[in-house]
C-alpha cells in the first residue's frame, strides 16, 4: 500500500489531500498553526512510509517543513515553477484542492525523490546572506535618493571633497544639507562647523 499527502500551502492554512494507491481517500483544510499541524501528524501516523509532497511557497511553507523534519519524516519540496510545468497537464481548473490532490496524484506519476534536509546552520546562513543582500541594496538605493536630492538643494557639497563619501562628507551634509545654512553663518563660524 503506497500512501501519498499532497498539500497546497498558502498563508494561513493548507489543503490536505491524501491518496492510497492512486485514490483519494481523504480532503481537509487545516489552519497553519499547532492545531492543524496536529491534525496532520494524527493522519501520517496512521500509515506507514508516507510520501509527502508540497511546493515551496516561501516563508509559508518554512512552518510546514519544519514541523515534518522536527517529527522526522522525509518530504518533497518542489520548486513553483517545476510543479506548475508538472501539474499544467493534470488539472482543468486551478483551486487549491484539486492542487492538493493533483500533486499527491504526479508523485504516483513521476516517483520524486524525497528532498535533501541540509543541516539548520546552513539555512541560517543562506537567510543571513538573503538580509544582508537586502540591506546592502537598501542602503545602495538610499544613497541614490540621497545624491538626488543633493543635487536639487546643494550640488556644490559633492565636489568640496576629493570623494562624496567618509565620515567627513557625511558630517558636512548633515551640517549644511541645503545651501542657504552656509550662506546664513559667518566665515568664522563656519569654519568652526567645519
Amino acid at each position: 500500500m503506497r500512501v501519498v499527502f499532497g498539500i497546497e500551502v498558502n498563508k494561513a492554512s493548507s489543503e490536505v489531500a491524501m491518496l492510497v494507491n492512486g485514490d483519494k481517500v481523504h480532503g481537509y483544510t487545516m489552519p497553519n498553526d499547532s492545531i492543524g499541524f496536529n491534525r496532520l501528524l494524527g493522519d501520517l501516523k496512521t500509515v506507514q512510509n508516507p510520501e509527502i509532497v508540497f511546493e515551496a511557497t516561501g516563508v509559508y511553507s518554512r512552518r510546514l517543513q519544519a514541523f515534518l523534519e522536527d517529527n522526522g519524516y522525509a518530504y518533497t519540496r518542489l520548486n513553483p515553477l517545476e510543479a506548475k510545468k508538472q501539474l499544467d497537464s493534470l488539472r482543468v481548473c486551478k483551486t487549491d484542492k484539486i492542487d492538493a490532490e493533483k500533486l499527491a496524484q504526479s508523485q504516483f506519476v513521476l516517483n520524486r525523490k524525497p528532498t535533501y534536509v541540509q543541516e539548520e546552520l546552513y539555512q541560517e546562513l543562506r537567510d543571513l546572506s538573503r538580509f544582508y543582500q537586502n540591506l546592502t541594496e537598501d542602503i545602495v538605493r538610499t544613497k541614490n535618493r540621497l545624491h538626488k536630492v543633493l543635487q536639487v538643494t546643494f550640488p556644490e557639497l559633492e565636489s568640496l571633497l576629493s570623494t562624496p563619501t567618509g565620515k567627513q562628507y557625511w558630517n558636512l551634509v548633515t551640517a549644511f544639507p541645503c545651501k542657504e545654512m552656509v550662506l546664513e553663518l559667518s566665515s568664522d563660524e563656519l569654519s568652526h562647523v567645519i
